[in-house]
């Protein structure tokens, strides 16, 4: 009897995106623009263009930056069509909190691979997430971080 070779499994980890919070000063103006928007437990967060790998995003999470750093994410439930042409980004209503880990600001959304994710228990190893927001942002614009 010939045996037959083993299929590989493979595991896919999920996606993750960031995404600039316009306008939200901090991150609890952030847990009340996404407690206002909030229903049946997911909030929407509508965007223009449908992310080309939007299967690896679910499970993955969306990063909020506010003034210069990652500091909260959601999970991604799924991504849905609107009547209107645009795309909602569906996730999870809890706002997780993250040690805040500077990121620059960006238009849209942006891929962010497993790999360089922030997590709960991670810290800022460089201790620029420590710095107070006007500051960072003063040495981002100056092209120093």
């Amino acid at each position: 009897m010939k045996s037959r070779p083993i299929p590989r499994i493979w595991r896919t980890v999920p996606l993750h995106l960031t995404k600039t919070a316009v306008g939200c000063a901090s991150i609890e103006a952030l847990g009340n623009r996404l407690a206002r928007r909030a229903a049946g437990g997911e909030v929407r967060v509508p965007t223009r263009m449908r992310p080309k790998r939007a299967a690896e995003l679910v499970g993955g999470s969306l990063h909020w930056i506010v003034k210069h750093r990652i500091v909260a994410c959601n999970e991604i439930v799924r991504i849905d069509d609107r009547s209107d042409g645009r795309i909602d980004i569906v996730c999870r209503d809890q706002l997780i909190i993250l040690p805040a880990v500077p990121k620059r600001a960006h238009q849209g959304w942006r891929y962010l691979e497993p790999d360089d994710a922030p997590d709960s228990e991670d810290g800022d190893e460089s201790g620029l997430g420590l710095l107070p927001p006007s500051l960072y942002g003063k040495l981002v614009k100056l092209l120093l971080v």
